[in-house]
């Protein structure tokens, strides 16, 4: 040890009664043993001996361990996130923060989405206010509002504005009546977790939310979640299981309190929650979302009559189709989210639904016109401060071109002998009575609509000799079976036999095939199986987990099949086909809702093709007069929804009755209906120029085309065949440059 020479040290040292004897080197003399010849020993007195070092450990007595393990464990806890700038004190878990309230996240930061601002307070107020009671910013998670596009953005904040009340004081319903396509669920998503995690109270709003929908979209909804919230939650999907299981799940959902639930989210399909309303209306649940809300069009219904016995306040309907048949049935949507708000269903009949019908027919008066139009206007002012609704105009920026048309095919001469011959036998226009269809007339049109798509669809009827086919076999050509498919006997098989042959020798192009009929998809199978196309199809008989399985599987741009059918009935509804850009739609439904659905299965999110929509009508049947009841349907929802004022009145109520005739003498039966101002000789090539005054009926149509000015060298090639005519759209056309 070197020790200091200077004279103050020196000093102390000598004044110290207990010094220490001065160190001083050994000498050269000192031996081995550290001794010199004189026995005096010169080693270092600072210097103390080691210890032997043992492989026996310490003995400690049980205290002492105890004490030893606690000031390990004792070490307080850091936050393992990196770049964490949170408080870190020794604060303990659960004790309340000092000072005042914060949201969850920060509404100042770049592209945050602040659904509520507290209002902005005084010096003076800020003085008095409660600093335990100050409200805070709602905050969408940036996780979430990252993803959201302008108009997903708009449609979060009109849907949190309306279930918190501060749209309509009282009022804690919605409706998202976006068209298909526009991220509908995402929107709810949004809303759910929101509501879940925050409010201004600075609190969870709800407690737990339910999401109703048709069985094909449970697994769905329950992967939209998983895939935007990325294990932040975990849903409870009911897809299956015995009654006890069901019943046990879903007692253990509506169990469920306090501010972090397990298990927030339920989803569970409209079949399985009228079987099981039971055991969820005994407790409560914070907010519901019905997808495809459009099922409970029919207050009486058990369904509807479930759902409005559930004890939850906030109700958020989705539906791309709001108005399906008729004004009613638009009043029981906007009743189950807003009790009371269009008043009774008898006042609303009379008040709305009779004046703005007789002001849309054709044959109204001029009083009729203006009273309906000022109904109309009011409806849609107190409807619209709880209804949301976008067209799909919006996708263009996001999605490729749609081109849709409408194709009228010919008979072939089997199905027009077969057609006469039935209106002759049966005659079901003489049972029309006053507007009112018989039994016997619904099944004429059934007979009728699958003669329309091929004649083996109603052969059993020929055999056993049924009303309205009595002598009708012998028409068939000799030996004919069942068991073969024969697309030259059928016009619009013949078309689709083109557009399919066309489709696969020219592009790599998918195609799906919609109809309302399995017998119709069972023809689709014998085809395919004939032409060698790998195929997929989807109808009732399909188990739920089955179907997100193979739409998967065809989404796949590896997938080998060519073809996907579909039943418009068991998934015409939010599926995403997005694997396919073609899409024929080849039987027409009565309610324009049911064919808007099925062909919205390939125009949507991630699709990176143009998109052709078919849809095929025999010429001058009974499928043109489902397609104009169609159209008067479409353009009532039309003004109502859409509020487009310009929609023309296309057919009296008188014309629609016609239903059982057969116009053999037309290239199209809609196209002679509307007074088509715009084609000279059947010929009309391109739409009219902007601003004249010669613009055609069918407004949703840009216009009408003959095989030259066909765009689609498809369609070109089966024009020859067995087409007609055709209505031709383009979407977005203008945008794109398409001429």
């Amino acid at each position: 040890q070197r020790r200091s020479l200077a004279p103050s040290q020196l000093a102390k040292r000598k004044a110290g009664e207990d010094e220490e004897p001065e160190w001083r080197p050994p000498t050269k003399r000192q031996k081995a043993g550290g001794e010199a010849d004189g026995g005096e020993c010169y080693r270092s007195p600072f210097r103390r001996p080691l210890a032997q070092l043992t492989n026996r450990p310490q003995c400690l007595d049980s205290s002492q361990h105890e004490a030893f393990i606690r000031s390990i464990l004792s070490k307080p806890f850091k936050v393992p996130i990196p770049n964490y700038k949170g408080p870190l004190g020794l604060r303990a878990l659960g004790i309340k923060r000092a000072g005042l309230r914060s949201p969850l996240h920060d509404p100042f930061e770049e592209g945050a989405l602040v659904l509520y601002e507290p209002p902005p307070l005084s010096a003076h107020d800020q003085l008095k206010i409660d600093k335990d009671k100050a409200p805070v910013h709602v905050v969408v998670d940036p996780v979430l509002s990252r993803v959201l596009r302008p108009h997903q953005r708009e449609g979060v904040k009109f849907l949190w504005d309306c279930v918190t009340s501060r749209r309509i004081p009282g009022s804690h319903g919605c409706i998202m009546a976006d068209e298909m396509g526009l991220g509908k669920t995402l929107q709810c998503i949004t809303l759910m977790w929101t509501l879940l995690r925050q409010s201004p109270d600075c609190k969870p709003e709800i407690e737990k939310a339910m999401v109703v929908s048709p069985s094909s979209l449970v697994r769905n909804w329950y992967n939209e979640v998983e895939k935007w919230l990325g294990g932040r939650i975990q849903p409870l999907a009911i897809d299956g299981g015995s009654k006890e299981e069901i019943d046990r799940k879903l007692v253990g959902f509506m169990n469920q309190r306090g501010l972090r639930v397990p298990s927030p989210i339920l989803i569970i399909s409209y079949e399985t929650f009228r079987l099981h309303a039971e055991a969820l209306q005994k407790g409560s649940v914070g907010l519901v979302i019905c997808d495809e809300g459009h099922r409970l069009k029919n207050s009486e219904n058990q369904t509807y009559q479930a759902l409005n016995n559930l004890n939850t306040p906030r109700r958020v309907l989705i539906s791309g189709t709001p108005i399906q048949n008729d004004l009613l049935e638009y009043f029981s949507l906007v009743h189950f989210v807003n009790s009371g708000i269009l008043g009774t269903a008898q006042e609303f009949k009379r008040h709305f639904e009779i004046p703005i019908l007789k002001g849309r027919d054709a044959d109204a008066s001029e009083a009729e016109r203006h009273k309906g139009e000022e109904r109309l206007k009011e409806l849609i002012s107190i409807v619209n401060r709880c209804l949301i609704r976008r067209t799909s105009d919006i996708l263009s920026k996001y999605l490729p071109v749609k081109i849709e048309q409408v194709v009228c095919c010919r008979l072939t001469p089997l199905q027009a002998e077969l057609y006469k011959n039935f209106l002759k036998q049966a005659k079901p226009a003489e049972e029309l009575k006053e507007g009112k269809i018989s039994v016997s007339s619904l099944s004429s049109i059934t007979s009728l609509k699958k003669l329309c798509n091929h004649p083996a669809l109603i052969y059993d009827k020929c055999v056993e000799e049924e009303e309205g086919f009595t002598g009708a076999l012998d028409l068939f050509p000799a030996g004919y079976s069942t068991k073969a498919v024969e697309p030259q006997l059928s016009g619009k098989m013949l078309v689709l036999d083109y557009i399919l042959a066309v489709t696969k020798s020219t592009s790599n192009d998918k195609v799906v095939l919609v109809s309302n009929y399995t017998q119709t998809l069972d023809l689709f199978e014998k085809l395919c199986r004939n032409r060698r196309y790998l195929y997929v199809r989807l109808d009732g008989t399909m188990s739920i987990k089955k179907r997100a399985k193979i739409v998967e599987r065809f989404n796949s741009p590896s997938s080998p099949e060519f073809i996907f059918m579909l039943s418009s009935k068991a998934g015409g509804c939010g599926l995403n086909l997005i694997g396919a850009n073609r899409l024929v739609m080849f039987d027409p439904d009565w309610n324009p809702a049911n064919d808007e659905q099925a062909m919205a299965r390939v125009w949507r999110d991630g699709q990176k093709k143009t998109c052709y929509i078919y849809r095929l009508l025999s010429t001058g049947t009974i499928e043109e007069k489902i397609f104009q009841r169609q159209t008067h349907k479409k353009a009532l929802s039309s003004c109502v929804v859409d509020e487009e004022q310009d929609v023309e009145r296309h057919f009296s109520l008188g014309e629609l009755k016609e239903l059982f005739t057969l116009n053999e003498a037309t290239t199209s039966d809609t196209h002679d209906k509307i007074k088509c101002r715009r084609c000279v000789n059947g010929h009309q090539v391109r739409p009219p120029p902007e601003g004249s005054d010669c613009t055609s009926d069918l407004s949703q149509w840009n216009h009408c085309a003959d095989k030259r000015g066909l765009q689609d060298s498809v369609l070109k090639a089966a024009w020859d065949v067995a087409v007609t005519f055709t209505f031709h759209h383009h979407s977005h056309e203008e945008q794109r440059g398409i001429p």
